[in-house]
């Protein structure tokens, strides 16, 4: 009889890599985000502002879904599915002499 494979899986290949406990893009997408309105306005503060609530979000995000920034870019590459609840049925015309 054969023994039982066990193979050890290690919890940091399977964690997304985070910065403050967003994704890294994410992370980075919110610090670029925040910079620009700080040049844009010159202010600090609503930079810092613009900053934190895309931190918050890009927190959220990563917390429900690690790969949510991934599905959303290559969502637009597909086409829409076939719903069969949605079905019409098709008038068939049969011709005899055909």
């Amino acid at each position: 009889m054969q023994s039982r494979r066990i193979n050890q899986v290690y919890r940091a290949v399977n964690k997304p890599l985070t910065i403050l406990g967003a994704e890294r893009r994410l992370f980075f997408a919110a610090l670029s985000l925040g910079a620009a309105t700080f040049n844009l306005f010159g202010s600090f503060f609503g930079g810092l502002v613009i900053f934190i609530a895309l931190l918050v979000l890009a927190q959220w995000a990563t917390h429900n879904d690690p790969q949510y920034l991934r599905i959303l870019l290559n969502s637009s590459k597909f086409r829409k599915q076939y719903d069969p609840l949605k079905f019409r049925e098709q008038k068939v015309k049969v011709l005899r002499h055909a």
